[in-house]
């Protein structure tokens, strides 16, 4: 299992979990250090733009036993914020650096989506799975 990590688990973290279990079911999850309920309203919209629907998804605080089960930890962009995301003590851990698609405009969050899409792509093919 590859776990994807952002503070909220409301944007970049779902992207990369739906656009992984899109590409390989039940491969993909995700989480946050502060979840908050539901995604951010602009990460729904560039998601169902793809014929992804993410609207369902609630956000999952990362704990010790998420980290144990999983193969590959990949923080979103957590190395700019350690207080708030100390999954980036774990070991074996890659961040992706990735900006925060909450409030920005569409087109942004569309590159960004575009982007995790591609990194999610690479990561599989990379282990040989895809």
């Amino acid at each position: 299992m590859i776990l994807f990590v952002c503070v909220h688990n409301a944007g970049r973290s779902i992207m990369a979990e739906a656009f992984c279990n899109a590409l390989e079911p039940g491969r993909g999850m995700s989480a946050g250090t502060e979840p908050q309920g539901a995604p951010h309203p602009e990460v729904v919209e560039v998601m169902r733009e793809v014929g992804i629907d993410v609207s369902g998804h609630r956000g999952a605080l990362l704990d010790d036993e998420m980290v144990a089960k999983a193969e590959r930890i990949i923080t979103m962009g957590c190395a700019v914020d350690s207080g708030a995301c100390p999954a980036i003590l774990y070991a074996n851990v890659e961040d992706w650096g990735l900006p925060d698609p909450r409030g920005q405009p569409l087109a942004r969050v569309r590159e960004i989506r575009d982007e995790v899409r591609a990194r999610v792509e690479a990561l599989l093919a990379k282990a040989g799975s895809h």
